[in-house]
């Protein structure tokens, strides 16, 4: 596995904060991934999960894949999103924990953050609270949440097993990680790797699925289940992105995983 130095992770941060200011604030311009109410359907997000989000929030979406497909989040739960970006996951948790649950929206992008603030205001949603953050140092007590919901996050992060250490962390006994991330068939060079830039392209950051599951299970996860696959690169609207997630297979995968 490539070292990431320390100046190439600020770096790497850097674009990914960048690439997802620019989503947050111009949805519209068009990117290299499938974005909106339209990459949220082609992900099997059902229409009536859908119609309850603010436009603004869907407008913003910029995940790969349908985590809900696990079924773990209950009336009452805690969870955590870690990425959360303009809202639509956490928005959507938020009606399942009810009134008596809380959802808290984790996310390194002050413009996304701001997103969420104002959609949840727009629904009139009173149990989602919004940090900054990032996934490998999450600023929550250890133990404080039943569930941790993540949506094409982890590709993006430099040092991934300190992140699932950290979701393990932060996790009560029994809780559960619901996963959609992006993982490849052919891991790319470490000279790829080695470029900054590169990472917010949401490729080159990622590995295989198999390391995703030793990362959880080397951290004291167990009842690993992966649960979907989805051509995920198909919809870019980038040729170039589609023929660089080919020569990958890259793919995104949804999977759940419970805290012994």
């Amino acid at each position: 596995m490539v070292v990431i130095t320390s100046d190439q992770r600020e770096v790497i941060l850097d674009a990914v904060r960048r690439m997802y200011t620019e989503v947050a604030r111009e949805p519209e311009r068009g990117f290299h991934f499938a974005t909106g109410r339209r990459a949220c359907e082609l992900e099997g997000y059902p229409a009536e999960l859908l119609d309850r989000i603010p436009e603004k929030a869907l407008a913003s979406f910029a995940g790969v894949g349908f985590p809900f497909a696990a079924d773990v989040i209950r009336e009452g739960d805690v969870v955590l999103d870690i990425g959360s970006g303009s809202g639509t996951d956490a928005l959507i948790a938020s009606s399942f924990v009810g009134p008596t649950g809380e959802v808290v929206g984790l996310d390194m992008t002050q413009a996304m953050r701001q997103r969420l603030v104002e959609n949840a205001a727009e629904m009139g949603v009173r149990n989602v609270r919004v940090i900054g953050g990032t996934a490998e140092q999450i600023p929550l007590p250890d133990g404080s949440v039943h569930i941790v919901t993540t949506n094409g996050v982890l590709n993006l992060v430099p040092d991934k097993p300190k992140a699932v250490r950290e979701i393990h962390r932060v996790l009560r006994p029994g809780g559960w990680a619901q996963v959609s991330d992006i993982v490849l068939a052919e891991t790319p060079s470490d000279a790829c790797r080695s470029k900054p830039e590169l990472w917010a392209e949401c490729i080159v950051g990622a590995t295989r699925e198999s390391e995703y599951i030793s990362y959880f299970q080397e951290v004291g996860f167990s009842e690993i289940e992966v649960l979907t696959h989805l051509d995920y690169f198909a919809h870019s609207p980038s040729n170039e992105t589609r023929r660089l997630a080919a020569s990958f297979g890259a793919e995104s995968v949804v999977f759940r995983a419970r805290r012994d």
